[in-house]
């Protein structure tokens, strides 16, 4: 998985990179001149908040090169900050030198620092602040392999910012959230969520680097779940956001795994061989013997093991150069002593199992180590507190023992002993009390959970609160129903699993466009899709929500009918029809509950995509008075609907105002 850092993005291995809000990434020319130009200002600034600022800026530039002059820097523009009245500038003092510290591997020092800017931040109300010392506290637990600390942290930033107009810093937090939970299968639905969130937010600013990560960590996502095709089409998208950067190597070599286990050979290597001539030309030795490895599995693939291993000796060499253990090591081994076996070469072959016994052994020793020193930091950090507890104790034990010793002593010791027999009795309470209720909260989550994936939060809420649901009435809702063109006809040419598996795909991808444009998800018929806007919570721009839905959708099956006729497949066309008008929507059942919705406006938007043609949005008048300012359409007749007479139909063409 990947994410980002200053917005430039680290690639390969799956551990877990972090954001830290800090100064851009520059190159080492324009590192001094930015330096030269902040040193002469500094000597010509006054004492007041500007200088603090520049005092601040020399901190960011000289964080990697010169850690201790960067702390000077950070110390002083506390100090002057201080004197000034200036808060703020303290803050980011602190957090200068809990960077410094952070970049050094100075754990505890480094919360330390971030703990006393965080404070200030607190008391400002400075919720950019607030976000920005929250993820870069995230930062130290993860890189102590906590990923749990560093989860409720960043999910604490994230519900910071979104309190903020900072798309980027929100978009980011996502993107991290999202890595961590891909971590394990279980999470990985979960990862998905964000991940969406995040490129939701990212198109929308254009950013492309984050853009491509998000991109790429679904598509990596989609490939560990075997979802091939759907993995393609992310790598490519991140693939083309790159564009030619330090990364593209990365995109590259996903697309070469994903035509690997199509069991497309000649593909996959055509794509190992583009990231390796990347690499090589910028110079980037974990991509080069990536790629390299790739080669060699396409060739063992093929049943060519000769050919493979000249790509897995490449590698190894490679990857001796990197560190004396790492992963693109192991995998070279294991390639290499497979290779031997093939060709029945078993000196060879167990030369290099043996050399992979020993680099498996060396990164067990090493996640040991990463485990055994994230120990260590918590144990440090419970005996730093203890130590400041212990301090605290003694002042006041002395002031005690001034003014009333041995009398005092006695009484002191007889409460301590009170006070911990208490304490115990409490403390039991308090973690049955804490069992219980979390028992209690489980069984509500799952509780609420359910009803949630079945009917809307307001109705489900409803229906907790009085044990039932009203229906209500709605004058103003939009219905878009889908269908499959010749389902029928493409459904029996496939098994049952199959028919499943192709439907939920594009059903799943639906999901996920109603989901953006706040439109409420009514039921699958069949191989229908049928969902509303402006329900159950009214929304008076859900018209214009649903076209773009509608749009959405149709680009998505045209981008999906790409991709099956590149294969040789049939494409699945779909035809999608709106219509606007009143509706009542309501749950029903007893045993098992619905959510759905009745009405003539139901039956008019069934028979506007019955009447529409594959590959466009066909919408009624009244859905097209609402929407042509905005909209280009095409008159395309009239239909016969039973009890409302004739109606007007459009096909929607193409957005022409926003």
């Amino acid at each position: 998985m990947c994410t980002l850092i200053n917005k430039k993005l680290i690639n390969h291995s799956c551990s877990l990179l972090i954001i830290l809000f800090i100064a851009g990434c520059y190159q080492a020319h324009a590192q001094d001149r930015a330096k030269d130009s902040l040193q002469a200002l500094l000597q010509k600034s006054a004492k007041d908040s500007g200088r603090v600022n520049i005092l601040l800026s020399l901190n960011k530039e000289l964080m990697s090169s010169d850690p201790a002059r960067a702390i000077g820097y950070a110390n002083d523009a506390k100090k002057l900050a201080a004197e000034i009245g200036y808060p703020r500038g303290v803050a980011y003092g602190y957090k200068g030198i809990g960077l410094v510290n952070l970049m050094q591997g100075k754990y505890i020092e480094s919360l330390e620092n971030f703990d006393r800017s965080l404070a200030i931040f607190d008391s400002l109300g400075d919720k950019p602040g607030q976000a920005n010392i929250l993820n870069n506290q995230a930062t130290v637990y993860f890189n102590q392999a906590d990923d749990e600390k560093a989860l409720e942290l960043y999910l604490k930033a994230l519900q910071i910012a979104e309190q903020t107009t900072d798309s980027v810093r929100i978009s980011t937090l996502l993107l991290n959230i999202g890595a961590i939970y891909s971590h394990k299968t279980a999470t990985q639905p979960k990862a998905l969520d964000y991940l969406f969130q995040a490129r939701a937010i990212s198109r929308s600013l254009s950013d492309r680097e984050i853009i491509a990560t998000v991109n790429v960590n679904i598509g990596e996502i989609y490939l560990i779940r075997n979802n091939v095709d759907s993995a393609l089409v992310y790598f490519r998208e991140s693939l083309r956001e790159y564009n030619g950067s330090e990364n593209t190597p990365y995109a590259l070599n996903n697309i070469g795994k994903a035509y690997q286990k199509k069991k497309e050979f000649d593909n996959a290597i055509n794509y190992h061989t583009q990231a390796y001539n990347f690499a090589k030309k910028i110079d980037a030795p974990i991509d080069l013997a990536q790629s390299l490895l790739g080669l060699g599995d396409s060739y063992m693939e093929k049943k060519e093991p000769v050919t493979a291993i000249l790509y897995y000796r490449q590698a190894d060499s490679i990857a001796r150069t990197i560190s004396p253990a790492n992963e693109e090591l192991k995998y070279a081994y294991t390639g290499l002593a497979l290779a031997y076996a093939t060709l029945k070469d078993y000196e060879n072959a167990y030369k290099y199992q043996t050399l992979y016994t020993s680099i498996k052994d060396s990164l067990y020793n090493i996640d040991t180590d990463r485990k055994l020193s994230s120990l260590q930091f918590t144990f440090d950090i419970q005996k730093k507190q203890a130590q400041v507890d212990l301090l605290t104790k003694d002042k006041l034990v002395q002031g005690l023992q001034l003014k009333r010793q041995k009398t005092a002593k006695n009484i002191l010791l007889v409460g301590l002993g009170i006070g911990l027999i208490f304490a115990s009795v409490l403390y039991r309470n308090y973690r049955n009390k804490i069992r219980i209720n979390k028992i209690l909260d489980s069984q509500k989550a799952q509780i609420e959970g359910l009803l949630l994936n079945i009917l809307p939060a307001e109705v489900a809420q409803e229906l907790q609160d009085t044990g039932h649901a009203t229906p209500r009435y709605y004058e103003f809702a939009s219905v878009l129903f889908t269908d499959f063109k010749s389902f029928s006809k493409l459904a029996d040419e496939l098994s049952p699993q199959q028919v499943v598996s192709e439907l939920n795909e594009c059903f799943y991808a639906f999901d996920q466009i109603v989901e953006k444009y706040n439109i409420e998800k009514i039921k699958t018929i069949g191989d229908s899709y049928m969902c509303a806007g402006g329900i159950p919570t009214e929304d008076p721009g859900h018209v214009f929500n649903i076209i773009k839905a509608a749009i959405e959708m149709q680009e998505f099956i045209k981008e999906r009918n790409h991709n099956r006729q590149l294969k040789g497949l049939p494409p699945w066309d779909i035809r999608i029809g709106v219509h606007t008008g009143p509706l009542v929507a309501g749950v029903v059942g007893k045993s098992k509950y619905a959510y759905d919705i009745w009405g003539s406006t139901v039956n008019i938007a069934s028979r506007m995509e019955s009447n529409g043609e594959p590959g466009k949005v066909n919408i009624s008048h009244a859905t097209y008075e609402l929407i042509k300012d905005r909209y280009a359409c095409t008159y395309r007749g009239k239909i016969s609907a039973k009890n409302i007479g004739d109606v007007d139909m459009y096909f929607v063409e193409r957005e022409v105002k926003a």
